[in-house]
């Protein structure tokens, strides 16, 4: 059953294709609320899910409902969301932003190390290409800066791949402002992708950052991830005044907090997905938008 805050699943379709926006780089024009494709795959973000074609759906549903900004990385399988994203959804639609990433090997499950040696960066590029069925993506992110090696060298290699045609434009996660500038001095940067949500805000700075030189910032973990929100009674109170779930405040709150927010909600759920979109419908008092900002963790 709908919450009667919220508009229909319909009307909710309608507002993600004609309301808030967001453009990344030169002329891609996302809505800001878009879908991550991480957990589409099997437990511990390893192997393939239980029941395919219901990752398939969701992928097809996301798209039905208006979400044009998918995130997926090379490591969550790994290969296995992009190779899902692909069988689901090409051809592509006209506007679709499939942003992947690639920088973090899998040695197992729930295991992630960086490598940003330049060729292997390079080797990724070119498989994701061929797994997404792409000629060029539109946007590709160093999953992690490699402390093993200089920052330059890796986004070195992705400049040389976008000057080769097989990049559009290219973002970072998990990254500092100084970070940021660091790699600005190599190549141009549209976004940046760092663990963010209403009870975890260690890159707030970042965030203002991203603000103040327009740049995209994709919070991963939107609502809490695998564990959920530490949501608190405050939180839990003022969704239950608006009829809606935690998970949809939380999101309303991302949106309302930057401009430059571009939230990609995960799941592997079609009534969880179509959920998660109707919270961009969510419309909260001054009072309410001011109790959330209080409720850091």
């Amino acid at each position: 059953m709908l919450m009667s805050g919220l508009k229909s699943i319909g009307a909710a379709s309608a507002e993600a294709s004609a309301g808030s926006r967001w453009q990344i780089g030169d002329g891609l024009t996302v809505n800001r609320l878009g879908f991550g494709a991480m957990r589409l795959t099997g437990e511990g973000i390893w192997g393939w899910p239980s029941d395919r074609d219901n990752a398939k759906k969701v992928l097809k549903r996301a798209v039905d409902l208006g979400v044009n900004l998918i995130d997926t990385a090379d490591a969550y399988g790994p290969e296995v969301s992009e190779l899902l994203i692909a069988e689901a959804l090409h051809p592509y639609p006209k506007n679709l932003v499939i942003a992947t990433k690639g920088g973090l090997t899998r040695p197992g499950p729930g295991q992630w190390s960086p490598n940003g040696k330049p060729e292997y960066l390079k080797q990724c590029v070119d498989n994701s290409l061929k797994r997404l069925r792409l000629e060029r993506i539109d946007l590709y992110q160093l999953h992690r800066i490699d402390p093993k090696v200089p920052a330059e060298d890796s986004l070195g290699a992705l400049k040389e791949m976008q000057v080769a045609g097989k990049i559009r434009h290219i973002g970072l996660s998990e990254v500092s402002p100084e970070q940021i500038e660091r790699a600005r001095k190599v190549v141009p940067i549209v976004t940046v992708q760092n663990q963010y949500n209403v009870g975890y805000r260690k890159w707030e700075n970042t965030l203002r950052y991203c603000e103040k030189e327009k740049l995209g910032f994709m919070p991963w973990s939107p609502v809490g991830g695998g564990h959920g929100l530490r949501s608190g009674s405050k939180l839990e109170t003022l969704a239950k005044q608006h009829n809606a779930s935690v998970y949809q405040l939380a999101l309303a709150w991302l949106l309302h907090h930057s401009p430059v927010m571009l939230p990609i909600p995960g799941t592997a759920s079609v009534p969880h997905l179509e959920e998660n979109l109707a919270a961009a419908s969510l419309k909260l008092t001054a009072e309410d938008w001011k109790a959330l900002d209080g409720l850091e963790a």
